[in-house]
């Protein structure tokens, strides 16, 4: 092999999958700090746009037209595929590049007409939401008993009590991670002891009489039995009635079904790299949503802040080394399915991916990013958000995190979430409340803001984000 030859093939391995000779540095992070300040005309250029300039407010418009036309876009629903066309259509219009669909297949569970009703001690008709990927009540429902626990450790000590019973946990709000257990195998727990149909109190720290809906897991060699949120004001005076020795009967029925799996797809647009065009700047939100309110915070504004982004480095006609490509993931709440399946058809690429952004936690005033990676490209990403400064958001916390992500972080590619002040973001999770009056049309600028300059300067930095 002549030394032209070697050299032709060592430069196409780097081009190709940014490939590195054996023992290459990368620069030192002094010259990479240098490197970085000297994007900050750019990226106050690109926060003025967002907040100040013709872009202001132009993320919360567009949210607001797509949800107000749309609706909420359940897994495998006809709203979704309404969804995805709209957005296709929109960003093919908006001038942005690649845009395309990429099949996937997804869930598709329908909740069909449910109620619940208190027959004993007294009428009393509950707000109730079934929860994702239940079974429905046999015909005319079920009328049965109540038994209230607080935790699945007390179900067990209870269990003699349970068989024929409806389950009604009544948790204390810990946290959302911890806490949303119940909501996942709450169902499964419950049968194991007999249980006819179980009940879950919302998880949430806050309650208007708002049943807080979520997908559940069925448990393999379990009987499935129907399951439903109620809210925390119906949990707790169960809770007192049960304490005071008051029998509970309740009359529950659900239409729920489960269909086929559906066609579906995930929605891509990119701005295409001027040097390196294989290598990827991921940003993303999901499409879909659950089937109650508008979807407007989860996860329209992720999805809006995602186009968002692209939308204003095209319009000030930058063009980064490598490709920013936006993915608006299908059927997250149905347990990322869309993105497991993008991942399985992407992975082999997986050394071009140099990191992967998602925003799923509410488009609230942002306070910084959530950040997973090596210590090296965590000391990067700390100079990327000082380019921040002007607008106070400049924090870099551990562990980035997204259900749509979490598969490319645990591969070793760096991911990060957008942090914002999400408070609030339980009261409205998988609620009626979940609508464009929840939405801030200043904060959704800030954060637009924040997702275009780090996506932007990341992508045109002359090295990839260090493994």
């Amino acid at each position: 092999m002549t030394l032209n030859l070697t050299l032709l093939i060592l430069v196409a391995g780097l081009i190709q999958g940014h490939c590195r000779p054996q023992g290459y540095k990368h620069k030192p992070l002094e010259e990479i700090s240098k490197e970085i300040s000297n994007y900050a005309d750019i990226a106050q250029k690109i926060i003025e746009l967002a907040v100040y300039g013709k872009a202001q407010n132009r993320s919360y418009e567009r949210l607001a037209a797509f949800t107000d036309t749309i609706g909420h876009r359940l897994s495998g629903s006809k709203n979704l595929d309404l969804a995805i066309n709209y957005m296709y259509n929109a960003l093919k219009l908006n001038g942005l590049e690649n845009v395309h669909l990429e099949p996937v297949k997804v869930p598709h569970w329908v909740r069909g007409e449910e109620s619940a009703v208190m027959l004993l001690p007294r009428n009393h008709t509950m707000s109730i939401l079934g929860l994702g990927s239940s079974v429905g009540t046999p015909k005319g429902g079920i009328e049965a008993e109540v038994l209230v626990v607080e935790s699945f450790d007390e179900l067990k000590r209870r269990a003699n009590e349970a068989k024929g019973k409806i389950v009604v946990y009544n948790q204390p709000f810990v946290s959302y991670s911890e806490t949303v257990v119940y909501r996942a195998s709450g169902a499964s727990e419950a049968a194991r002891v007999g249980a006819v149909a179980s009940l879950i109190r919302s998880i949430t720290p806050f309650s208007i009489d708002s049943p807080h809906t979520g997908w559940q897991w069925y448990q393999p060699g379990v009987p499935q039995i129907p399951t439903a949120c109620i809210t925390v004001e119906d949990a707790q005076m169960m809770a007192r009635m049960a304490r005071r020795g008051t029998r509970i009967v309740l009359q529950l029925t659900m239409g729920a079904k489960t269909l086929p799996d559906a066609n579906s797809f995930n929605t891509v647009a990119e701005i295409t790299g001027s040097e390196h065009p294989e290598q990827v700047v991921l940003l993303s939100g999901h499409l879909d949503s659950w089937d109650v309110g508008q979807g407007a915070m989860d996860d329209g504004g992720g999805v809006a802040i995602s186009w968002e982004a692209l939308s204003l480095i095209k319009d000030l006609g930058l063009r980064p080394k490598r490709t920013l490509r936006t993915v608006l993931w299908s059927a997250e709440e149905a347990g990322g399915v869309g993105a497991a399946q993008y991942y399985e058809q992407h992975k082999g690429n997986i050394s071009n991916f140099d990191l992967v952004m998602e925003s799923d936690l509410g488009t609230f005033a942002p306070m910084g990013l959530q950040f997973t990676g090596s210590d090296k490209a965590r000391a990067i990403m700390k100079e990327v958000m000082k380019l921040l400064t002007s607008i106070n958001v400049t924090s870099l916390e551990e562990h980035g995190e997204g259900t749509d992500i979490n598969m490319w972080m645990k591969s070793g590619v760096p991911g990060a979430s957008l942090h914002t002040a999400d408070s609030k973001y339980f009261w409205f999770h998988h609620t009626q409340g979940d609508t464009m009056t929840v939405q801030d049309p200043a904060e959704m600028n800030l954060c637009s803001a924040v997702w275009a300059v780090v996506a932007y300067v990341v992508a045109d930095l002359d090295e990839m984000l260090p493994r």
